[in-house]
């Protein structure tokens, strides 16, 4: 069984018996409160982001790096090689699925160069990172890609930006050791979720985006 220093559920004391990992409940819990807040974000700030499940992927790729300033480092710089991959494409006139293997590769190639600057450098915290939470951000790519070609840059770059801080705001309410605990002592409280998201399901006001955006014509009515 897991060490804990602190006071858990008998539920999950039964599955940490059974061999479940801590840090996997934990994610598993997390899970629901961050997809939560992303609906939150989207549906009544009106963030967008890069949908639902790429901020959520993010910030659980960021739980899993050494640190989140690596996470960070390899976030933006997975999105700025796409950027030049695909302008440096651009002149070849490539099908959409070559071209995206293609900036994968180079986007791969890269990211292990990083690795091994951070090694050399003696930041053995960004040489360790694991396969999985790289893999992850890798997927950024399609998404991002996809956007610039349908929407332009400007959008593809905003909505990458709104990914970045609300996967930040993610890693910190998943790190958030208070909650941890309180989830891990009331882990059913995981189901309030459900109501709040038939709550946000249900929404038809205005976004805050939208009150900033469109200020000027709600004041003269």
């Amino acid at each position: 069984m897991n060490e804990i220093n602190f006071n858990i559920s008998p539920l999950l004391t039964f599955f940490l018996n059974e061999g479940v990992p801590f840090e996997t409940i934990k994610l598993i819990l997390m899970l629901p409160i961050i997809a939560t807040l992303i609906a939150f974000l989207r549906q009544v700030v009106g963030i967008k982001a890069f949908g639902i499940y790429t901020p959520l992927l993010v910030t659980f790729a960021f739980l899993a790096t050494n640190g989140l300033r690596y996470g960070i480092a390899i976030f933006i710089t997975i999105i700025l090689i796409g950027m030049l991959t695909r302008v440096a494409l651009k002149s070849f006139r490539l099908l959409y699925l070559p071209r995206v293997a293609i900036m994968l590769t180079i986007v791969a190639l890269s990211i292990l160069i990083m690795l091994v600057i951070g090694g050399s450098l003696k930041r053995t915290g960004l040489a360790s990172v694991s396969i999985f939470p790289i893999l992850i951000m890798i997927t950024l790519v399609e998404k991002f890609i996809a956007v610039q070609i349908e929407k332009g840059d400007r959008a593809a770059i905003l909505l990458a930006a709104e990914t970045l801080i609300i996967s930040i705001l993610g890693f910190y309410i998943a790190s958030w050791e208070t909650l941890v605990h309180f989830i891990a002592f009331y882990p059913w409280i995981i189901l309030l979720t459900i109501p709040l998201n038939i709550i946000l399901g249900k929404w038809t006001g205005l976004r805050l985006s939208e009150y900033f955006r469109f200020g000027e014509i709600i004041k003269r009515k």
